[in-house]
């Protein structure tokens, strides 16, 4: 069909938008500054993966289901892998490697998807707030105010996606809550 590369491209506008949302916010000093996420690689990445699963959970959520939202989901986790796959070979990791360290990531996210889902469907509070602790932050003083922060940036961003307009997600329109706002509040 002659409008099939029109509509991939508006697609792949589309993805770009969306995953260019999760890589901007994962790199929000805040993160780094006011709570206290490790500014490292494996910090960064854990910010992008929490980033992701979030989005990934509205995407699947049963109204944007109707709409296509699991399929642009899938998209999205795809573009994602590509970027992981592009910043290996950047950092000179070999082609022969580069399988064995993208199943790690697999793994990984995979992980941390499962978790952070699990914790968010108990509706305890403290279940979620462990799971970040154990994914995002490095044993020591202060990890349950820090995890205890966090989590109350990501029920805000859960608020937030899912007032969020099914039909402007599936543009590529997405918006999180500022990190700043969240990160001296005690509730």
């Amino acid at each position: 069909m002659i409008l099939r590369p029109f509509r991939r491209i508006a697609e792949n506008r589309t993805i770009a938008a969306l995953y260019g949302m999760i890589v901007a916010q994962a790199r929000s000093a805040a993160f780094y500054a006011d709570y206290a996420v490790p500014d490292t690689v494996e910090g960064r990445f854990d910010l992008i993966v929490l980033h992701l699963v979030l989005l990934l959970r509205r995407l699947g959520s049963e109204d944007c289901r109707e709409r296509g939202g699991r399929e642009l989901g899938q998209r999205l986790f795809d573009a994602f892998c590509r970027d992981l796959d592009d910043n290996l070979r950047e950092m000179g990791i070999g082609d022969l490697a580069v399988p064995k360290h993208m199943r790690r990531f697999a793994e990984a996210f995979y992980g941390r998807q499962g978790a952070y889902l699990a914790a968010l469907e108990s509706g305890d509070e403290r279940d979620f707030e462990n799971a970040l602790a154990r994914n995002i932050f490095v044993e020591g003083d202060g990890i349950d105010i820090k995890a205890a922060r966090l989590a109350r940036y990501v029920r805000a961003a859960i608020r937030e996606l899912d007032a969020q307009e099914d039909s402007a997600l599936m543009r590529g329109d997405v918006a999180f809550p500022s990190p700043e706002a969240f990160a001296d509040a005690r509730t």
